[in-house]
């Protein structure tokens, strides 16, 4: 791409609306990956329960069974990262092409997104259940929604800490339901980037078409039930490296997204059929 040259362009720079991570602080980060590019998460198996033979000769408590447990692992897969030279000639000649910007626009309008979808796109895969149905709308909304409160209900994953994250036409449907609560009815309670408002309980985020999973109308999900991993989020800005006269910028993210097995049943993907 050229870089324009001009003897005069305006302080204000005017770049495309961004919007910050709307997964970041809604899912768990208690494992560490520190030192390892993958971690063995273990899980207990339990035992069945039996009614005491008190006239037994031997084992009124029941037949002893070995307690077992399985093994997850989780492997890191998503190291990625961006370059750019900023040319102290080009510099010269503009007012705005300046890294520190650059590295703000970069960040907002590529990075922010680009992890987001990845992380999505990781929870519809590992949703312990997954239900296909025709189109949603206002007059069935409710009733999509109602069952994957249920799912999570039915297998016991606590009521706080969940979040929905519905398309737009999700949101269009709800709003008109008297069950949903919009910004307007929640009294001006703070609220996290991207939620606009609460169904059953739990914040609802509404996520851009380019970053929802493909078919999906909506995802609930238990903050307990994955974990996203961020090993390395760092940019740097080199000055007048070899080779180069002005600043070589660069930026690497490893990272990545995982639904833990004994809490699958933790995160419900409703998708459209067909």
């Amino acid at each position: 791409m050229a870089v324009n040259l001009a003897t005069k362009y305006a302080e204000k720079i005017q770049q495309k609306f961004t919007a910050g991570s709307l997964v970041d602080g809604r899912l768990s980060n208690d494992y560490s990956f520190v030192g390892a590019k993958t971690v063995v998460v273990s899980t207990i198996s339990t035992v069945p329960v039996n009614d005491y033979a008190r006239t037994a000769s031997a084992n009124r408590y029941g037949t002893p069974a070995e307690v077992e447990d399985t093994k997850q692992e989780l492997t890191m897969s998503q190291d990625k990262s961006f370059t750019g030279i900023i040319d102290k000639g080009n510099t010269k000649d503009q007012t705005f092409n300046k890294a520190g910007k650059f590295l703000s626009v970069q960040i907002s309008e590529v990075i922010t997104p680009m992890m987001d979808k990845y992380k999505l796109e990781k929870l519809a895969a590992g949703a312990g259940t997954t239900k296909t149905d025709v189109a949603i709308t206002a007059s069935n909304v409710i009733a999509r929604m109602s069952a994957a409160r249920k799912a999570l209900l039915d297998n016991r994953v606590p009521v706080t800490g969940r979040t929905w994250f519905v398309t737009t036409d999700i949101f269009n449907a709800l709003v008109e339901t008297d069950q949903f609560k919009n910004l307007s009815a929640l009294g001006g309670k703070a609220m996290v980037n991207g939620q606009v408002g609460e169904l059953f309980g739990a914040p609802v985020v509404e996520v851009p078409a380019d970053t929802m999973p493909e078919n999906t109308n909506f995802l609930l999900v238990h903050k307990d039930a994955a974990c996203t991993p961020v090993k390395i989020a760092e940019t740097k800005v080199h000055i007048d490296p070899p080779g180069i006269s002005g600043n070589l910028v660069e930026g690497r993210y490893y990272y990545d997204c995982f639904v833990f097995d004994a809490k699958k049943m933790g995160v419900y993907a409703d998708k459209l059929s067909g």
